[in-house]
């Protein structure tokens, strides 16, 4: 979290000039307008489709769009195909299920199914980023907007920016089909019903048309209501009102001009409505707002049934959707939403991403620096009170955390993440909150002075949030407290031992490579019952089973499970042998550990003497020295985390 060389600086400020120069000519849109006669000649021919799209419709191209053109740098390095969830993946982490029904409403309502008539709620808990994706289609329909591919044509002056294809007359429609190959489903609203008889009498291929773009700052198709206070929210706040300033003026209540039509539904027409915290408006709001969503249509006083098409993204938190369900009278309701989950993420890895991107735009973090498990020690706690405690045998809290991540755990295959989400649909709907364990961290960089957290240091400020929370009661505390150790032995002390072990000795990576090539060599000789020619001597001999045991053991292979283990490790290498890579400590994270553990075993005596604080001699202090160094060089430590790891490795060995 340092600030960089000004070098560095400047060459990203230059590189940033020159994204938002590319961006300018990406999104550089055609601004048009004219009459509707010059649309249907200039315009229409060739783009019948495009003008014609539905809001889900364009939402659905949309993603598809954004996936095509924004394609992560990530997801291009590793050779993946974008998708229409591009959209979400550099704000989104671990999430990718609830995103894929999200996404899958998208399509099936674009393609024209029962789905494009349902309102879609989305369901979860504070900061778990339900926000978040309403925030992400918002900003993409409005950079859509501005692409060729988005172009889109409203009536000029319309506060409802409706179709200009509406004012095809009914009796014309089939004829336009024919012509165009489009299905015009609009109507007129009763403002430009008004605007077209009194201003150019009747004369439809006179009325003004112009490109608009979608924009919530301007209230043109992306709209967002909040019901601050419910029991004082009015209809007015979504429909409009009359003005009865301007009933003066033209006389009439049922003049359209009369009408405000300032409401919510209206900035939101052919793009997006985001409701928040739907579930705690009165029930005439949910049922204005589903048959909008329904029949496409509101109806207010004075004025006949308007025609709206928008898509309405609705988010509520789990407390008002129980509250909800236990009032039979929404039985009704709910059978017209479409209810996507949206849990927090149960992989810690995720979890660490998310802290990242918050803390990386946290003015507070920008010169502090952060040990290198800091904030994934953090991930673990989080995901461990979202956690139901396994009830299968073998299973515990931490084997299940590693196998959400995607980790190998010794006696359980790798589809087993799948079978465990099944059983347990609920978790991840409760638990620690992202900004709970952010705002923990930013009260440790406020006390700490030192401008560097240590891993411990961020395990003691949840400990010291969780103490004083005043929404717990004593058990939770100690339940959560209970996390902080099981995330601190079962996680912390395994990394930090890895690092202080690999700095120590400089050519650790070329004899794990070596202990892994032996292991191998072994495995195949005791698979094929051949022996193995010595390498000093050049005797035969049997394969060394002590030496594999030795290995398998510090991974807790069992006896029983052996053979499977091997199997699938010479399989992998065969794999790799194939398509003429070389089989080394990257292509098996469960092998890369046995060997990591294996030499910190045998090295653990050498490791416990030069770390001794007592009296180091000249010798120990270079040693010491160079560990600390490489610490700092190579494994994202500074001097303060290096020396307090170095010291809290030293006192594990100690007690072991």
């Amino acid at each position: 979290m340092q600030s960089d060389s000004p070098k560095g600086s400047s060459q990203r400020s230059e590189n940033f000039v020159e994204a938002l120069s590319a961006y300018s000519r990406f999104h550089r849109a055609q601004h048009w307008s004219g009459t509707f006669g010059e649309f249907l000649r200039t315009i229409v021919p060739g783009n019948g489709r495009q003008l014609a799209r539905t809001s889900h419709e364009y939402l659905w191209d949309m993603l598809c769009w954004f996936g095509r053109n924004n394609q992560s740098p990530s997801a291009t390095a590793n050779g993946e195909s974008a998708g229409p969830k591009e959209l979400f993946k550099r704000e989104l982490y671990g999430i990718d299920e609830p995103l894929g029904r999200v996404v899958d409403y998208f399509k099936a309502a674009a393609a024209g199914s029962d789905v494009g008539r349902r309102l879609l709620l989305l369901l979860g808990p504070p900061s778990g980023g339900k926000s978040t994706m309403a925030i992400l289609l918002k900003r993409g329909l409005e950079e859509y907007s501005h692409t060729d591919e988005g172009a889109m044509y409203a009536l000029q002056g319309s506060p409802m920016h409706e179709s200009p294809l509406n004012l095809v007359p009914t009796s014309l429609r089939a004829e336009f089909r024919e012509t165009y190959g489009v299905e015009i489903k609009g109507e007129l609203s009763p403002w430009a019903r008004d605007r077209l008889e009194r201003e150019f009498e009747g004369d439809f291929l006179r009325m003004p048309v112009e490109r608009i773009f979608l924009s919530e700052a301007s209230r043109v198709g992306v709209g967002t209501y909040a019901p601050h206070d419910p029991t004082t929210a009015d209809l007015a706040d979504l429909v409009g009102s009359v003005d009865l300033s301007k009933v003066a003026q033209y006389g009439d209540e049922g003049d359209p001009r009369a009408w405000s039509w300032s409401g919510a539904v209206y900035a939101a027409s052919r793009g997006v409505l985001e409701m928040i915290e739907i579930l705690k408006v009165k029930r005439e709001f949910l049922y204005l707002l589903l048959t909008l969503t329904q029949e496409k249509n509101v109806k207010v006083s004075r004025f006949p049934l308007i025609y709206l098409d928008e898509t309405i993204l609705a988010h509520t938190n789990l407390a008002e959707f129980h509250k909800f369900l236990q009032e039979k009278e929404n039985e009704a309701l709910l059978d017209r939403m479409v209810i996507v989950k949206v849990p927090y993420t149960l992989s810690y890895i995720e979890e660490a991403r998310i802290y990242n991107k918050l803390v990386s735009a946290a003015p507070a973090f920008r010169d502090v620096h952060l040990d290198p498990h800091a904030l994934r020690v953090a991930s673990v706690f989080a995901v461990l009170t979202r956690l139901l405690k396994p009830e299968r045998e073998g299973l515990d809290l931490s084997k299940k955390l590693r196998l959400y991540a995607g980790e190998s755990v010794e006696g359980f295959p790798e589809n087993e993440m799948t079978r465990l989400r099944t059983e347990a649909p609920e978790e991840g709907l409760t638990g620690v909150s992202p900004r709970f364990i952010v705002n923990s961290i930013s009260n440790a960089i406020t006390r700490n002075d030192k401008k560097s957290l240590t891993s411990m240091e961020v395990l003691l400020a949840l400990k010291d949030s969780i103490e004083h929370d005043a929404r717990m009661d004593a058990k939770a505390k100690k339940l959560w407290i209970d996390y902080l150790v099981l995330a601190r032995k079962d996680f912390y002390n395994r990394w930090v031992k890895e690092d202080v072990h690999r700095a120590l000795f400089a050519s650790f990576e070329d004899e794990a490579q070596q202990l892994l090539d032996k292991y191998l060599d072994e495995v195949e000789a005791s698979l094929d019952h051949r022996e193995v020619t010595d390498p000093i001597t050049g005797e035969s001999r049997p394969a060394d089973e002590r030496f594999l045991r030795s290995v398998e053991e510090k991974i807790k292979v069992s006896e029983s499970g052996k053979l499977t283990f091997r199997q699938e490790v010479v399989r992998k290498a065969m794999v790799a042998y194939k398509v003429g890579e070389k089989f080394t400590l990257n292509s098996h994270a469960r092998m890369r550990e046995a060997i990591e553990q294996y030499l910190f075993e045998e090295r653990r005596d050498v490791l416990r003497l030069v770390t001794s604080a007592a009296r180091p001699d000249d010798e120990a202090r270079k040693k010491i020295s160079a560990v600390q160094d490489r610490l700092t060089a190579e494994y994202g430590y500074d001097d303060h985390s290096a020396k307090e790891a170095l010291s809290y490795v030293t006192t594990l060995l100690a007690q072991e």
